[in-house]
């Protein structure tokens, strides 16, 4: 459902059906998503903050994958315990809030969520390919930002929004809105990036130190997937097919990748319609991000889906468990037949 579709009587209700939840539960679980962004943190965190302020126990954990030093850098990141969901033991909790998350293989992709922990599961989150997977679901698909739509709620239950909360709301709009530059990217979410400011004055040095804390190996990669540029159906689709043995060459990991946005880059290029990284983190296992110049024609969310993943029209993103050669022929197989309009590859 879009917002433009739900009216505000039927967002308060779902706002206060989580009310209902969180109210009902002692202890609760927040849980960042594979390859963690800022709104995956940001939302977390400004979650934490509000539900320890109202009394509950709380275990925010970083997911399979390491964060980055960016996103570390967000209020209250120390809190975040390093473990993954199947580390948890869940029936410690009575609540689980999946955040940014569009299926359950978003939380985990290291196995299953069982049927029991999806039936105490709260979903909150704008990815347009969630079909609501949780017990209460409030998934609202034109919202640039899951940070966005926790805004919103805090806004019908009343709550008070502490500094720390809006530089972690603030990080996961910006981020998520390619810096209020995507489609998506609302009045309303000026409105809200303008109350944000005004709650904390120094959210630049926010963003300043987000973005400004890469590491030696984060350059050494964008280098080397800039260096790796392949181009398929007559020069359209621009790949950056980075191997797991350059990766280890040059030391680099896989939390190294997350914010290089080398999709994004190879989408700027004039003809190039879809942009795609393909990195081998790790053996057997290659990472998949996608942009479009144009998601009314090519939505790239259709491609991630049929990979196993998902996303919005825009930008999307999988992972394909097979080495780096097959990945690649399989992506390039799924573009042919979801798109043959692009031609032979």
């Amino acid at each position: 459902m879009t917002m433009n579709e739900m009216k505000n009587e039927e967002f308060k209700e779902i706002a206060l059906k989580i009310k209902a939840e969180i109210d009902r539960a002692q202890t609760i679980l927040l849980c960042c998503h594979p390859s963690a962004d800022p709104d995956s943190v940001g939302s977390v965190l400004a979650l934490m903050h509000y539900l320890e302020s109202v009394g509950k126990k709380v275990m925010a954990i970083r997911g399979d994958d390491e964060l980055s030093k960016g996103l570390l850098t967000l209020p209250g990141s120390e809190k975040i315990i390093n473990k993954n969901f199947l580390e948890i033991d869940v029936s410690d909790y009575d609540l689980f809030i999946a955040t940014d998350s569009s299926s359950s293989d978003q939380v985990t992709k290291r196995g299953e969520m069982t049927q029991e922990m999806r039936n105490k599961t709260t979903v909150i989150d704008h990815h347009k390919t969630d079909i609501g997977w949780g017990f209460v679901n409030c998934v609202i698909k034109d919202s640039p930002a899951t940070a966005q739509i926790i805004y919103d709620l805090f806004e019908v239950l009343g709550a008070e929004i502490t500094s720390e909360m809006a530089k972690c709301l603030f990080a996961g709009i910006y981020a998520d809105t390619g810096g209020f530059k995507y489609p998506t990217t609302s009045r309303h979410t000026f409105e809200i990036a303008g109350k944000l400011v005004q709650i904390t004055p120094d959210f630049s040095k926010v963003i300043f130190e987000y973005e400004n804390s890469y590491e030696p190996e984060n350059i050494k990669y964008l280098g080397l997937a800039l260096s790796l540029i392949e181009t398929y159906f007559n020069g359209r689709v621009a790949l950056s097919p980075v191997p797991l043995s350059e990766m280890k060459r040059l030391g680099i990991k896989a939390v190294h990748t997350f914010k290089m946005e080398i999709s994004n880059i190879l989408k700027s290029v004039i003809g190039w319609e879809i942009g795609v990284a393909l990195t081998e983190t790790e053996a057997g296992k290659t990472d998949v991000s996608l942009r479009t110049r144009d998601a009314d024609k090519w939505d790239v969310s259709k491609i991630a889906k049929a990979l196993g993943g998902g996303g919005h029209s825009a930008a999307a993103g999988a992972t394909i468990y097979k080495p780096l050669p097959e990945a690649k022929d399989l992506l390039l197989s799924t573009i042919e037949n979801l798109y043959p309009e692009l031609g032979k590859r």
